[in-house]
């Protein structure tokens, strides 16, 4: 499942930092979760911690991008070896 963030947003900042996949973004008027890259924090910790830090709690699933536990390790071990990849040096 990925997360999303609802208009209840107060672009507070915080959430952002927080990903360890770099899938929050500030959008044109609330912060949004780029969905092909949230794995609500499987693989890095045991609670979103977007989820974790939110003051108006306004991050919950995503009814359009639901996924079970397993799609989410998947999603984290596709994401973590494209930014291995990414971030060897060029011989």
């Amino acid at each position: 499942m990925a997360l999303m963030i609802t208009d209840e947003c107060i672009n507070c900042d915080v959430c952002e930092p927080e990903c360890p996949n770099q899938a929050i973004f500030l959008g044109p008027e609330i912060y949004q979760i780029e969905p092909g890259k949230c794995t609500e924090c499987v693989g890095h910790f045991d609670q979103p911690q977007c989820v974790q830090v939110c003051p108006v709690a306004c991050i919950p699933v995503n009814p359009a991008h639901v996924e079970d536990r397993e799609t989410l390790w998947q999603k984290y071990r596709r994401l973590t070896a494209q930014a291995a990849q990414q971030s060897k040096p060029s011989v």
